[in-house]
């Protein structure tokens, strides 16, 4: 993206606000006008006290001459003032409310797209936060550049420049003429890093990624007693930024060190000349710190050149990774526009194959039915493709081909959030939110009283154990054990009271007797409902109307478990593994005892 680009994206988001810019513009023009009262004031102070000292006047002379600068200065500062002020002030405001619209506009984004955009590699949270973090805050210094820098600094040297040739032709040439010199060298100086900035924002994404891994992985580094392993791959991610870093700076030193030269050749230059007129009587002695501080205002933004270059290269780089995040269309959850007054829950699969965008095929020609008020369970080693399965039947994901229905019409016609809005889902680890117990749980019906969040807790045996904490239901959920933010999520559950509930190894993390109580629970929210289960507990599967056997994405075998049994195929020997891991013959014996 080039910067005209830049700014016909951000001209949607600023067009909101253009009385303010309109204000902000007012402002800028008297505050290069305002700035050329010094130069005029002070050409006309020393030639009036030039011509005194020629009539031999003294301080007694030039008393009213002094009262009559003092006053114009000080009304000129104090005008000044109020329109630096308001000037930047609007500006500033323009880039807060832009930058607000803007973060929001991700937010709302990211949160439009399905799964297939997280699972990239290149959308990592890590890397994702980096880009649309840098994104905003480079696009709104941009913004901020312009309005409070770059505008102004550009008014005051066109208007500076017009005095100067309309004073002497000569003198105006000179700084016209510096100025395309420095401008060239500014480009070259932005030529010369642009392959190194896109280099620092890679290397920046990676050591954000990096740490917020390191940080969620601490646990089993500390357990394979990895830190100094860890500690020195952080290291090295380090050491090439820290390059990448300095070859930047080394970079703009040695070009604003040509900048500088440029401009201070200007400045002799202009010295030279209007000192030659002054002796050839062509111009007043005044006229000399006229041209100089006129040229002082033309070389003002030249000398913030070289920053808002950096700015707005910045803006270059990042922008690109910001708007790549808006504009990537195909990760955008699509549905349809059917609404059914209630989901039956009865789901038919036709030749449904999958394959993740990252290119791992999860499915192959899978073909299934499952009748609405049936419990139907998923079994499989690790891998089989059961929670991906889920994941399509929840539309995460679409089907790369064969055809998925509820109750008779296609998955895709759905309206989706209709859709999800009557299925349930409790999986092996579920996201507890920062905030109390009752905000947790009332995520499943944002409407729910205070009642019926404690019935939803009483139903997941929950709410004894919240009752024993010292600040009960606003007790940080996120403080919880692992089994306690488990039965948050099955509490949201029966909150949510949906149609078709989909449970993948809801009792995973719970203890023996806990995973009873939830069980009971379970078998209570199952009446009258579909429900997918996937668990590798026995007594979740055992007494499913139908178990479907999955074998690395493929569906071998399906029926009762009697059925399933007494074929000797791949759920006998899951299942026989099960009872060998679990000593079912020990135990057996021990209960024969009793």
């Amino acid at each position: 993206m080039n910067i005209w680009e830049i700014f016909k994206r951000l001209l949607p988001y600023v067009r909101p606000y253009r009385s303010q810019i309109v204000l902000a513009l007012f402002l800028t023009l008297l505050g290069a006008l305002t700035a050329q009262v010094n130069p005029i004031v002070l050409r006309y102070t020393v030639d009036t006290i030039q011509g005194m000292l020629d009539k031999g006047w003294g301080v007694k002379n030039g008393a009213l001459l002094l009262g009559e600068i003092s006053l114009i200065l000080f009304a000129k500062e104090v005008i000044n003032t109020f329109i630096v002020f308001g000037q930047r002030y609007y500006g500033e405001k323009i880039r807060i409310q832009v930058s607000s619209e803007l973060s929001q506009t991700a937010v709302d984004r990211i949160l439009s797209y399905g799964l297939g955009f997280y699972s990239d590699n290149t959308n990592q949270k890590g890397k994702l936060q980096t880009r649309i973090d840098r994104g905003v805050e480079s696009l709104t210094k941009l913004i901020q550049n312009f309005f409070i820098d770059i505008l102004p600094l550009s008014a005051n040297a066109i208007v500076a420049l017009i005095i100067m040739f309309s004073a002497n032709v000569y003198v105006g040439s000179i700084a016209l003429g510096i100025l395309p010199v420095y401008f060239w060298v500014s480009y070259r100086q932005a030529e010369k890093l642009q392959g190194v900035r896109r280099k620092l924002k890679t290397q920046r994404e990676n050591k954000s990624s990096g740490l917020i891994n390191l940080i969620e992985s601490v646990l089993v580094i500390k357990s394979f007693v990895r830190e100094k392993f860890e500690g020195k791959r952080q290291y090295q991610l380090q050491l090439d930024l820290m390059e990448s870093q300095l070859k930047t700076r080394r970079t703009n030193f040695f070009f604003d060190g040509i900048k500088s030269f440029i401009e201070q050749i200007g400045i002799v230059l202009i010295i030279i000349l209007t000192a030659y007129l002054v002796l050839d009587q062509q111009m007043s002695i005044g006229a000399i710190m006229f041209h100089i501080l006129l040229f002082n205002n033309v070389s003002a933004p030249i000398r913030q050149l070289h920053r808002i270059y950096d700015e707005m290269n910045d803006a270059l780089t990042y922008s690109e990774g910001f708007f790549d995040i808006l504009d990537d269309a195909r990760a955008v959850e699509t549905g349809g526009d059917y609404i059914p007054d209630r989901i039956k829950g009865d789901i038919e699969l036709d030749d449904v194959s999958f394959t993740y965008p990252n290119g791992t095929k999860a499915l192959y020609n899978i073909s299934m039915k499952i009748k609405a008020g049936q419990t139907v369970a998923l079994v499989g080693l690790s891998g089989a493709g059961k929670s991906t399965l889920i994941n399509l039947l929840v539309r995460f994901y679409p089907p790369n081909s064969g055809k998925i229905l509820l109750d008779g019409i296609p998955l895709d016609r759905y309206d989706l959030p209709e859709l999800r809005g009557d299925l349930g889902m409790v999986l092996q680890k579920n996201h507890i939110f920062k905030g109390s117990i009752a905000e947790n749980i009332r995520y499943g019906a944002m409407e729910a009283s205070y009642d019926e969040v404690v019935e939803a807790a009483r139903q997941a045996y929950l709410h004894e154990q919240i009752m024993e904490l010292p600040e009960q239901y606003e007790t940080d959920a996120q403080m919880l054990s692992g089994g306690q933010q488990q039965r948050i999520a099955i509490a949201r559950l029966f909150l949510k009271n949906p149609s078709v509930i989909f449970l993948d190894e809801p009792t995973a993390s719970l203890d023996a007797i806990a995973t009873e109580q939830i069980k009971n629970s379970l078998d209570a929210i199952k009446q009258g409902r579909t429900v997918v289960v996937i668990s590798h507990s026995l007594s979740q599967i055992i007494d499913s109307d139908c178990i479907y056997v999955m074998k690395k994405g493929h569906l071998v075998e399906q029926g009762t478990h009697a059925e399933l049994y007494d074929m000797q195929g791949t759920y006998r020997e899951i299942f026989d593994a099960s009872a060998r891991s679990l000593n079912l013959d020990k135990i057996a014996r021990t209960l024969e005892k009793d």
